[in-house]
C-alpha cells in the first residue's frame, strides 16, 4: 500500500496511508488530507485507487497540481513522485513487502520495441499481494488487430499493464495467480470484452479475449 508524506520547507508535516477508493486534498476542513494555506484550493485534487494503482486528479484548481515539477491534470503516481500544491511538497512512497515486483509502463512517446504509443503507457505500479490462489498463471500477450499498429503482438511481463489512450479511454490489465483480469481506468466509456461493456470493476480474461477501447482492438492471448 502506498503512503503521502507532506512537507513544506524540507520540514515533514505529515504522513497518510492511502486506504480509500478515493482521497481528497485540499484547504476545507472536510478533506482527508486538509492543508490549510491559501495557496492551496478548497477542494485542490483527489487520489484515486484503481485496484494496485493510484492516480491523482487536479480539481481545477486555481494554481495547479504538479507531479515533478511538471503541471498535470490527471496522472498515475510511480513510486517517489513528488506532487507539488503551493510551496508543500507530497511526496508518494510504496511501502516494501509487496509480493509481486512493481511495473514500469511506457509513457507516450517512449514506447518500448514493438509497443504502439498511441494505445500503452506505463508507470511503475504496486501489485499488493492477493494471496495463493491457485496454480501460477502463464504467460500471455495482446495482439493488436487493427489500426496503424495492426499485427503487433506485446508480451505481459509485468504484473499491471496499461493500455488505451490517456485522457480518452484506458484500461489495465493485471495479472493475478488466479489469471489476468481487465478493470477500466479513465474515460466516460468502458472497454468491451467481445463486444459486451464491461460491468463491475473488473472482469476475468481468457484466451482469444477480444478487447476493445479507444477505437483499437486487442486479443489476449494466454499460453
Amino acid at each position: 500500500m502506498g503512503k503521502l508524506v507532506v512537507s513544506l520547507d524540507g520540514v515533514v508535516i505529515k504522513e497518510v496511508q492511502i486506504t480509500k477508493d478515493k482521497t481528497t486534498l485540499g484547504r476545507r476542513p472536510y478533506n482527508d488530507i486538509v492543508i490549510d494555506n491559501l495557496a492551496v484550493s478548497g477542494e485542490h485534487a483527489v487520489l484515486q485507487m484503481v485496484g494496485a494503482d493510484v492516480f491523482i486528479e487536479d480539481l481545477n484548481s486555481t494554481n495547479g497540481t504538479y507531479i515533478n515539477g511538471k503541471a498535470i491534470k490527471k496522472q498515475l503516481l510511480a513510486h517517489n513522485d513528488t506532487v507539488e500544491i503551493g510551496k508543500y511538497k507530497i511526496k508518494y512512497l510504496v511501502e516494501e513487502g509487496n509480493e509481486y515486483e512493481k511495473t514500469m509502463i511506457v509513457r507516450p512517446g517512449s514506447a518500448a520495441p514493438g509497443v504502439s504509443p498511441s494505445y500503452a503507457q506505463t508507470a511503475p505500479a504496486p501489485v499488493s499481494s492477493f494471496g495463493n490462489l491457485g496454480a501460477p498463471v502463464g504467460t500471455a500477450s495482446i495482439k493488436v488487430l487493427n489500426g496503424a499498429a495492426a499485427g503487433r503482438e506485446v508480451t505481459l511481463t509485468k504484473v499491471v499493464t496499461t493500455v488505451g489512450k490517456p485522457g480518452v479511454q484506458v484500461a489495465s490489465i493485471t495479472k493475478r495467480p488466479g489469471g489476468y483480469v481487465l478493470a477500466h481506468v479513465e474515460g466516460t466509456s468502458r472497454p468491451t470484452v467481445n463486444g459486451v461493456p464491461l460491468v463491475g470493476e473488473s472482469v476475468p480474461l481468457k484466451n482469444g479475449d477480444v478487447i476493445e477501447l479507444a477505437g483499437t482492438q486487442m486479443q489476449f492471448i494466454q499460453a
